[in-house]
């Protein structure tokens, strides 16, 4: 960063310093009431050194997530709340379709011991589950690494691969195309079926739907929200009413749906009450 860089640095520094000062002294000024609004200091994008995020305006990053430094992200990607995704001293590869799902963990490592670059690159149409671990590996596309699995440096998920919940995959090993490992240490298990290959690519389109739906919803203003509160309260004794409204079609269960010889005799006994 250049002297005219740093100086647009530091007027940038001091704009964003001044507004969080005029934000303080207007809570005050609101009181007891500010804590209403859903404010948050958190920074969802961020970053670092000389090294920004760069993610495909139709993918989704839940508030709650952080990324960080040299991190590129594609289009219907979705990062989901609570995740760290941090390209420090590395880089940071999501492509296409591909979930990152809640609290998991991307990091990266500058080298191995024999000097190997360890970014970490993860394909496109990949499910990587709930409060997995991947550091400075490969997967590949439509691979699916289960939650609260570990990927250590250097591995690597090939296509149509499978890393079961709660697997620990050791440094350097690689996971063939079509087999599903497991265990710790993670070894082969058995051949995946041709079902549950199409269920990885099926899993994340359903990713890919789902994180519109909360996307739209995390755009939303206070306003909207609050009026949206207003509106279940309104309508909360009358279901039909407010689905209509929706354009919400609900079935009712058969199992919640009494016999018609059942509620008469109610009302007749309680009548005679």
């Amino acid at each position: 960063m250049g002297t005219l860089g740093r100086a647009i640095y530091t007027v940038g520094f001091w704009i964003r310093e001044t507004g969080q000062a005029i934000d303080r002294l207007g809570s005050r000024f609101q009181g007891k009431y500010y804590f209403q609004e859903q404010l948050s200091r958190h920074r969802t994008l961020m970053n670092i050194f000389d090294k920004t995020p760069l993610v495909d305006k139709d993918a989704f990053v839940a508030p709650s997530a952080s990324v960080i430094g040299d991190v590129k992200i594609g289009g219907g990607s979705s990062i989901w709340y609570g995740c760290v995704l941090r390209g420090d001293v590395n880089s940071i590869s999501v492509g296409s379709g591909t979930n990152i799902q809640d609290n998991s963990l991307v990091h990266v490592a500058k080298s191995n011991l024999s000097g190997k670059v360890l970014p970490t690159i993860i394909g496109d149409k990949v499910t990587v589950g709930h409060s997995a671990v991947l550091h400075g590996c490969v997967v590949e596309d439509e691979a699916f690494v289960g939650m609260g699995a570990t990927l250590l440096d250097g591995v690597v998920v090939e296509k149509h691969a499978m890393v079961a919940a709660g697997s620990l995959v050791r440094q350097n090993s690689k996971i063939p195309s079509g087999e599903i490992w497991a265990g710790n240490p993670a070894k082969f298990l058995r051949k995946l079926t041709d079902e549950e290959i199409a269920f990885i690519s099926q899993s994340a389109t359903n990713y890919t739907n789902l994180a519109q739906v909360h996307a739209a919803e995390n755009v939303k203003s206070f306003d909207e929200i609050e009026f949206e509160k207003g509106l279940r309260k309104k309508y909360a004794r009358k279901d039909e009413e407010y689905d209509s409204m929706l354009g919400v079609v609900r079935e009712i269960p058969p199992e919640l749906i009494l016999p018609e010889n059942i509620l008469p005799k109610q009302q007749e006994k309680s009548l005679k009450i």
